[in-house]
């Protein structure tokens, strides 16, 4: 899959594509319902099939307060994309400026001019433009005349309601990574740098890796959650605290730390992914560390008797 950066990027094929645009935050279910769409009619044509996307969450330009977590970040994203048959990405800077455009320009520069589109598809809802002021109707109109099909395309639902990023935020928020999953059609997952910590889960007989995370991304409600861990190419079981080490009263920034089964080796300055199965339980404040040593040991055969039906990504 190519990916091209900015307008100025982007590269038009001479017999033109099939496209679909969107944030794609998490890549769930409806947006790979969209995009095997678009890759069908593509194929269907012969022609390529491409989608545009954002550096950024809109809201990030256009009201930061109100930004939500990410449930990708732009690189995982990108992966994730790349796994549905696209040919092309088009990933645009959702800047100040960009944010200005009219439906009229989007349309002329990235559809047009930009990509030579012959036929573009999007969800029923969306909008475009400067103020949202553009929609299917208007998009639809613009095709008529500068010559490509345009469609809105109904959303994947399950039997409560629509798959959309916002219903998957806010299973994560609560820590519901089951819910998760089956909206996304894959484990939740998050990519951090092992950093050293303070060392206490070494010293508790249960090392840990700590992980920094990118800035912004969603990370699970507090708890203890049975995982699966990414090392290079190999996955193994991980028994993964979220909280802030209450047992010790440190009060710290939310943390996400490791227990890596079944291995010994050094992790500092690697990337690890982690892949959330099931939260086993609340994180909560032991009164001797030898309590809290003792569960950490039930943590770790619960997610070893789970782990083992679970899969990564």
């Amino acid at each position: 899959m190519e990916v091209m950066t900015g307008v100025a990027g982007l590269s038009a094929a001479p017999e033109g594509c099939v496209v679909t645009i969107g944030t794609f935050d998490g890549v769930h279910l409806g947006h790979r319902a969209l995009i095997a769409g678009v890759v069908s009619e593509a194929r269907r044509r012969g022609l390529p099939a491409a989608a545009v996307t954002w550096d950024r969450h809109p809201l990030q330009t256009l009201r930061p307060e109100a930004a939500p977590p990410l449930l990708t970040s732009p690189a995982r994203k990108i992966e994730l994309l790349g796994e549905t048959g696209l040919d092309h990405v088009a990933v645009l800077p959702f800047d100040r400026e960009f944010s200005t455009w009219s439906p009229e320009r989007f349309v002329r520069e990235v559809l047009v001019e930009g990509l030579a589109a012959r036929a573009v598809y999007v969800g029923e809802g969306w909008r475009f433009g400067k103020g949202a002021s553009g929609d299917v109707a208007l998009l639809g109109r613009l095709g008529e005349e500068l010559g490509f099909e345009a469609s809105g395309v109904d959303l994947e639902r399950d039997a409560t309601d629509a798959v959309s990023s916002s219903r998957i935020r806010a299973a994560v928020a609560r820590g519901d990574i089951e819910v998760a999953e089956s909206l996304l059609g894959r484990p939740f997952d998050l990519d951090g740098l092992v950093v050293r910590g303070d060392g206490r889960g070494k010293g508790l007989g249960w090392p840990t890796a700590n992980l920094a995370l990118e800035e912004g991304v969603a990370v699970p409600a507090a708890g203890v959650y049975a995982a699966r861990a990414r090392i290079d190419r190999s996955w193994l079981p991980a028994a993964v605290n979220v909280g802030v080490n209450p047992t010790f009263g440190e009060g710290t920034p939310l943390r996400v730390e490791a227990h890596l089964l079944d291995f010994e080796g050094d992790v500092y300055g690697r990337t690890l992914r982690i892949a959330f199965a099931r939260r086993l339980r609340d994180e909560k404040r032991f009164e001797r560390v030898d309590d809290l040593v003792e569960q950490i040991g039930r943590d770790v055969e619960e997610t070893r008797r789970l782990i083992a039906g679970t899969r990564g990504v």
